[in-house]
């Protein structure tokens, strides 16, 4: 209804001033109507005319043309036109489907990115569940959505913390990783990583070590090396890391990753096209390193193979970005990365699009902020003193098990969940246990609760709640509810195109609101002859909740 009535006004602005323009709707506060537009201020300039004079013309235009469908047109301010949809007009409304404007493309949604061998801090747990809901949003605009976890096997990385194992078994013992129980394995490893990079940093004889395990992981890759004492290690290791990465996404219901994809993997490609973009003049030499200039892209320069003739993971991105290309064709490609790699990406696709133009145009690049407990420091894995994912978790349980509601898993992961998507991407987060837990207020829970309450209203009803009738006259409040639902399927669509769940959370959380007033005021269960639209009403309001969060990945129970 919202798209038919902006191209009818479009059409008028034709019809009556010989100007094309696009109309947008937006939703104005309730006491000022359903919908608001400011096209007549629009008009002003090219039809040389008082932008109130163009409003005054529409109004009236809109009265004699859509009035079966809108009951007042009224003229505000400089020029902005107020529309009041007749009641039916909004019931009709509710039968409005969120756009499939992804329909028969193909778009990759890459997030989560932990690396083997490092512990899974806060941010991977960020982008790891808002990751998961922008997908969930991409495919419900009707793409093949592929879920994509990309990590780095090999690298600098990688050799600390290899170093520092086999320092820790006494040399390179596999045989020795047996005594490692199961549930200490992600603690030992994260411990190594620790002790490796204060080694790399404070120690000389150490970091010339490192670097040479470093080198001794891509020579293994290349030979194929599996039997070796230093390969079984680090194969069994990594495995480790994947084991835990796989356990905790279960732990955390999402959706399942379509292709894990290790640095390894893409490397050689990168290799291969640096190699060849060098000769052709699009990377240049400096200092025995191979870099890209950015300079001339309004960017920084940056290493793609270093001195010792390894590649960076700029390199190891190209070699991503085209393993991604050929074997997709990708529509888009969505990244999500903490902010500190914006730049760097930045650096990074200006030199794809040098050799392949279109895999880089199709990139999207999204950056979130630094995670933090409330009151905690700023993390850094290498000093050891990260929040992981583990305690964010823990955080959420102790919490509600202090304030005595005993949450069960599913409310812990609303609260995180919800938590970190509320807040829109870019800006830090500050995770506070105790307020993302609360039954009150703007949380996961919160909403849980309001949607279970209103199932548990409808159960004890005994009429007809299937349908809402389109000739019935609403009471303010039950119009007022029933205009907060009929926002939803925009809201999904902002969301989705912006790829901000954050939307759809305010939304979630003031049609929570919206019901606790109607309900607050108006009996339902024995309203009388107000009884069946009253069900109807709240039928609708639960179905929209449990829907908004199952976009945001969290289950709507019907019992707490």
């Amino acid at each position: 209804m919202k798209q038919e009535i902006e191209q009818a006004i479009a059409a008028m602005c034709k019809d009556v001033f010989d100007v094309a323009v696009e109309v947008e709707l937006s939703r104005p506060d309730e006491q000022f109507g359903d919908y608001a537009t400011n096209v007549a201020l629009r008009l002003s300039k090219p039809t040389g005319l008082n932008p109130r004079a163009v409003a005054d013309q529409l109004a009236q235009k809109i009265r004699d043309e859509l009035g079966t469908k809108i009951a007042d047109v009224s003229v505000a301010g400089p020029g902005f036109l107020n529309l009041k949809l007749h009641d039916a007009t909004l019931v009709q409304e509710l039968g409005a489907n969120v756009s499939r404007s992804r329909d028969g493309q193909t778009v990759l949604v890459e997030y989560s990115d932990p690396n083997p061998l490092k512990p899974l801090h806060a941010g991977h747990l960020y982008t790891t569940l808002v990751g998961d809901a922008i997908a969930r949003l991409v495919e419900h605009s009707g793409a093949k959505t592929v879920r994509i976890n990309y990590g780095g096997d090999v690298g600098r990385h990688i050799g600390i913390s290899l170093w520092a194992i086999m320092r820790e078994l006494g040399g390179e013992h596999p045989e020795k990783l047996t005594e490692i129980a199961e549930a200490d394995r992600p603690a030992w490893l994260g411990a190594r990583y620790v002790e490796g990079t204060n080694a790399f940093e404070d120690d000389a004889a150490a970091k010339a070590e490192i670097l040479a395990v470093n080198k001794r992981v891509y020579q293994l890759h290349e030979a194929g090396d599996h039997d070796s004492p230093f390969a079984q290690i680090y194969w069994t290791v990594r495995q480790w890391s994947y084991d835990y990465f796989a356990e905790l996404y279960r732990q955390l219901k999402v959706v399942p990753f379509d292709r894990y994809i290790p640095e390894s993997e893409v490397t050689p490609l990168g290799v291969k096209t640096v190699t060849e973009q060098l000769e052709k003049g699009v990377f240049t030499k400096s200092d025995g390193a191979v870099v890209f200039e950015g300079d001339a892209h309004g960017l920084h320069t940056r290493v793609f193979i270093n001195s010792e003739g390894l590649p960076t993971y700029e390199t190891k991105d190209i070699g991503l970005s085209l393993t991604k290309w050929q074997d997709y064709h990708f529509d888009q490609s969505i990244i999500i990365t903490a902010n500190e790699q914006e730049q760097y990406m930045q650096v990074v696709l200006a030199a794809i699009k040098q050799f392949a133009p279109e895999p880089a145009e199709r990139t999207h690049h999204l950056t979130h902020g630094m995670v933090k407990l409330q009151g905690g420091s700023k993390m850094s894995s290498r000093k050891g003193n990260i929040v992981t994912a583990i305690e964010i978790l823990e955080a959420a349980r102790a919490a509600g098990a202090e304030m005595g509601t005993n949450p069960s898993e599913d409310t812990i992961l609303a609260a995180v969940k919800y938590a970190f998507a509320k807040n829109r991407i870019g800006g830090d987060i500050i995770y506070d246990p105790k307020e993302s837990i609360v039954l009150e207020g703007n949380s996961g829970p919160y909403l849980q609760y309001a949607h279970a309450r209103a199932r548990s209203i409808l159960q004890k009803a005994s009429a007809d709640t299937t349908s809402l009738p389109s000739d019935v006259a609403f009471e303010l409040d039950e119009r007022r509810l029933l205009r907060k639902i009929t926002e939803y399927v925009e809201v999904v669509e902002r969301a989705t195109n912006e790829l901000m769940p954050h939307h759809i959370c305010t939304y979630l959380y003031e049609l929570a609101q919206t019901f606790n007033s109607f309900y607050e005021h108006n009996r339902v269960i024995g309203s009388g002859d107000r009884e069946k639209v009253r069900l109807s009403l709240v039928k609708l309001y639960a179905d929209t909740l449990r829907t908004g969060l199952e976009l945001l990945g969290i289950t709507a129970p019907d019992h707490l």
